[in-house]
């Protein structure tokens, strides 16, 4: 929430539109409560001017009672919003210095919501929010929305343009050898492959009558050139980048033709690449060894939950990249629900359900809605640099941040000959940018415990986020602060 003490210390943003309002309700408003609702919420003050230098400085709204009354008349008419978001609590006169303004608290739209539009038309009354302004939203983001306010997870669909010729054999084989093992003697276990994929949802019932795959049987066993028929956007990358030089220095893509290029396959690839390298303490119980660390656990589930959670028709593929104390998941697709919502824990919204049920019947991702919480627990136990999670829109993207280091401490956690700086720049920049979207302004020190970075490295970055016009710094050595260029 804004301090309205400091009030003119804040800037328009992704999160913040200011709006004088003293001839009443301006038309523009509907545009900004669209694209709050429809990308990461925000607040939308009444009776505040934007003066030339950015800041902000209210004005005394004479009626704001009245100006309130007709802005819940509008929000509640149909004809001017598709859905109305708000409660009671989100609308409020506040009194700065004496003015009165009116604030207008949007929450992100539930993705049942979704799309937000006014004037009674998706197509030209939607819109999102970046750190411009508001803007009309694409087709691919309308397509995007409509997918996910679906009440059936995406991956239910029945292909009734397939048959079982687009499983891969061995793919199937693999999966109910580790159910085997994990589940002995489950009821399943000695059904024939075509009764198991009916009862696993890999294979549905068509309007035609006929077995054929789903959308989740096609994305976890089936052959790449034949998943690329229903996802032509489909690629999964694994990438290790261990030096500046080389642009990788191993690559593991599903578009290679020498392996089936399904999920299945490719997370077990990745993990066991990933798991190689990991330090793993030396532990005894039972007078046996222990490698299977609360890490490698978690970064199983997090793997996981970048596989499930992606939408597969999206553009720009599946990417994970491994560096010596970095590991990113990038997947296509928002957040479906509050990120403070799945960092607490207990609230599961998987975009691919059917495939969730896969992964949790060979033991991989145990309980519903546990799997943030569990991994920043476990990070927080290793005294490791907190994970991060960003979105961004056009086109949406959620990557996951693990670094394997402590806070300062340059050793990594993964095991390599190579010494070199591990984070990338592009990565440390956007953790910046979205440190300053959260707050008004910030010293290079606060940066630099969240980056984990010595506060010279961060005045280098910061730099050349001020050349590139996206930062301005204020003030004088040790009062200089940093924020947002609005």
């Amino acid at each position: 929430m804004i301090d309205f003490n400091k009030l003119e210390q804040y800037r328009e943003n992704n999160r913040i539109e200011a709006k004088k309002a003293l001839s009443g309700l301006p038309r523009s408003i509907w545009e900004t409560y669209s694209a709050f609702a429809n990308t990461l919420g925000g607040i939308i003050l009444l009776g505040v001017e934007e003066y030339k230098d950015k800041s902000l400085h209210t004005v005394d709204l004479p009626d704001p009672e009245k100006l309130v009354k007709e802005f819940w008349d509008l929000v509640n008419n149909p004809k001017k919003t598709s859905v109305n978001v708000l409660t009671n609590k989100h609308v409020h006169i506040e009194e700065v210095n004496g003015d009165h303004i009116i604030v207008i608290e949007v929450p992100r739209a539930q993705r049942y919501y979704k799309p937000v539009y006014v004037d009674g038309n998706p197509v030209s009354g939607t819109y999102r929010r970046n750190g411009e302004g508001d803007y009309h939203c694409t087709d691919e983001e309308l397509r995007a929305m409509y997918r996910d306010a679906d009440m059936k997870t995406q991956d239910m669909l029945v292909l009734e343009n397939m048959d079982s010729s687009a499983f891969c054999a061995e793919s199937i084989r693999a999966y109910r050898q580790r159910m085997k093992l994990s589940r002995p003697n489950h009821v399943w276990e000695n059904l024939d492959n075509d009764e198991f994929l009916m009862k696993l949802g890999a294979t549905g019932i068509g309007e035609d009558g006929r077995v054929h795959p789903t959308s989740a049987g096609l994305l976890m066993f089936g052959y790449e050139y034949e998943i690329v028929r229903e996802y032509p956007q489909y690629f999964l990358d694994y990438r290790e980048e261990y030096d500046d030089i080389h642009r990788w220095t191993d690559r593991f893509i599903s578009s290679s033709g020498d392996w089936s290029g399904n999920i299945f396959d490719f997370y077990f690839h990745v993990y066991n690449k990933i798991q190689l390298d990991l330090k793993v303490p030396f532990e005894m119980k039972g007078g046996f060894r222990v490698d299977d660390t609360p890490v490698h656990k978690a970064i199983r589930e997090a793997l996981a939950n970048c596989l499930i959670n992606a939408d597969y028709y999206g553009r720009r593929g599946l990417v994970i990249v491994k560096k010596r104390n970095l590991i990113t998941m990038s997947n296509p697709g928002d957040f479906r629900v509050e990120l403070d919502e799945a960092k607490s824990g207990g609230l599961s919204d998987p975009r691919n359900g059917v495939m969730m049920k896969m992964f949790n019947l060979i033991d991989i991702r145990e309980r519903a809605g546990s799997g943030i919480p569990s991994i920043l627990y476990v990070w927080k136990q290793q005294g490791w640099t907190e994970p991060t999670i960003t979105q961004s829109f056009d086109p949406n993207r959620t990557v996951l941040s693990l670094p394997l280091s402590p806070v300062g401490d340059k050793k990594p956690a993964i095991k390599t000959g190579d010494k070199k700086p591990a984070i990338k720049k592009t990565l440390q920049k956007n953790m910046i940018i979205q440190y300053l979207t959260d707050n008004a302004s910030a010293k290079s020190s606060d940066i630099a415990v969240l980056l984990g970075l010595k506060v010279s490295r961060v005045k280098e970055l910061l730099t050349e986020l001020i050349a590139e016009n996206i930062v301005v710094a204020e003030g004088n050595n040790r009062n200089r602060v940093y924020k947002l260029k609005s």
